[in-house]
């Protein structure tokens, strides 16, 4: 019977970075998914853009270390992978004004934290960035809206952040955090379902697969993305979270990017039309949404039913919104992108915690705005882990973690499955 110190279920960017924070410490770390390689949920769909707007200090924080480390990638992973390393592409980002987002508290946020930005006027937004109409169109609205086409109602203003970007292939880097695990001695179990948590005088004691294997362990961290709540529900810990996760269906759209240099394009954050965008190395152009009221949510009762096929409806709708704002875009006639399921919280602010099963600890919530913070990630999860596993009170006192790249910190309680729900979070992807 095969045994390991901690299980990790789901092997996405998140549960790959757990699994190798864990080994670097020393763990003997199994990681079992039920897909066929690393990378192939959630994370095969992210936009994997690399921004530092959330609505928590902490939030900042995280991402703003975590942009350090993509930016020493190799470094952080100990050696290279010899399918290839992901990159980060340092393009800048627009995060156009908007009444969804209170600028100020952003960048009060950023200063705290030490993100570097510029304020830009509507004149500045064209001179830097010609390819950009500064007009507002507030609020988004649907094709069907007779008001959808007319003209601004006058100049946005916003911020630019020099140091963000995108990282151009989320699926490798998610190979890439395995393969770093793997050099750590963990161990990586694909094609295996988990269809139990089982327990042992209160605790955890490991997972039953769909083989008929089990694998004891007094440790098991749920990263199963938009089926974590069915995990949870096999842990029996649902009634103990006063925030909870559930499955939502997202697409993303490709187009050519206007002038035929994605890679050069800046990320565009625009919640003024409800989109946003970011370019390729192909010469694409990425378009997806942010949740505007009038685009209908697709929640799911059960994440494996999603259609698989971008729809014309929404590609329209997100596309002809980001050709108002880039006024050389084409849209073709023919869809294209890519959909999947997140893993969506309440406040759409990610779950890293113990939960009241000892032993059982969670990753989740996390789709759509944490693929950015995947490096610093799985740290948050290893000091979590020691620290409980040390008997320290993790729900009366967070544990705080030390950021070394930028000498900040990050508060841990910010992501309790215990907190009221954030009425700051912009509920949407931007967290």
């Amino acid at each position: 019977m095969p045994t390991a110190d901690v299980v990790v279920i789901g092997a996405g960017v998140i549960g790959c970075s757990v699994a190798h924070e864990l080994a670097r410490d020393g763990w003997a770390v199994t990681v079992v998914d039920r897909g066929h390689g690393p990378g192939q949920g959630s994370t095969s769909a992210s936009s994997a853009v690399v921004r530092f707007n959330y609505s928590t200090r902490t939030g900042v924080a995280a991402a703003w270390e975590a942009k350090h480390l993509w930016a020493r990638w190799e470094e952080h992973l100990g050696g290279a992978d010899e399918a290839g390393m992901a990159r980060f592409h340092q393009t800048g980002s627009l995060y156009l004004d908007s009444p969804e987002q209170d600028r100020r508290k952003v960048l009060d946020l950023f200063d705290q934290v030490g993100v570097t930005y510029e304020e830009w006027d509507a004149e500045t937004i064209r001179r830097r960035l010609p390819q950009v109409d500064p007009g507002r169109h507030y609020p988004p609205k649907s094709l069907a809206d007779e008001a959808f086409w007319d003209d601004p109602t006058g100049d946005l203003t916003g911020y630019w952040t020099p140091d963000s970007g995108f990282v151009d292939d989320p699926t490798l880097a998610a190979h890439n955090l395995m393969a770093a695990a793997r050099r750590r001695g963990a161990t990586f179990r694909f094609g295996a379902e988990v269809t139990a948590v089982r327990r042992d005088g209160g605790r955890v004691a490991g997972i039953d697969l769909a083989s008929g294997e089990r694998i004891d362990a007094p440790v098991v961290v749920n990263v199963t993305g938009p089926h974590s709540g069915h995990v949870n529900g096999l842990a029996g810990v649902l009634e103990d979270f006063s925030v909870r996760t559930r499955p939502m269906r997202q697409e993303v759209h490709e187009v050519p990017a206007p002038d035929g240099h994605g890679v050069a394009q800046p990320v565009v954050m625009d919640l003024d039309l409800g989109t946003y965008s970011r370019g390729t190395p192909s010469g694409q152009l990425l378009v997806g949404g942010a949740e505007p009221a009038c685009d209908p949510l697709q929640w799911l009762e059960d994440p494996d039913t999603y259609v698989p096929t971008v729809t014309k409806e929404l590609y329209e709708a997100q596309v002809y919104r980001a050709a108002r704002r880039m006024p050389e875009l084409r849209v073709p006639n023919t869809p294209h992108g890519v959909t999947g399921v997140y893993d969506v919280a309440d406040d759409w602010i990610p779950i890293y915690d113990r939960t009241a099963l000892p032993g059982f600890y969670v990753a989740i919530g996390t789709s759509g705005n944490q693929f950015k913070n995947a490096p610093i990630v799985g740290r948050f999860l290893a000091e979590i882990i020691r620290s409980c596993e040390d008997d320290h009170d993790h729900d009366a006192e967070p544990v705080r973690v030390d950021l070394p790249l930028t000498g900040q910190y990050a508060d841990l309680g910010d992501y309790s499955r215990r907190r009221p729900v954030n009425p700051d979070s912009s509920f949407s992807v931007m967290g």
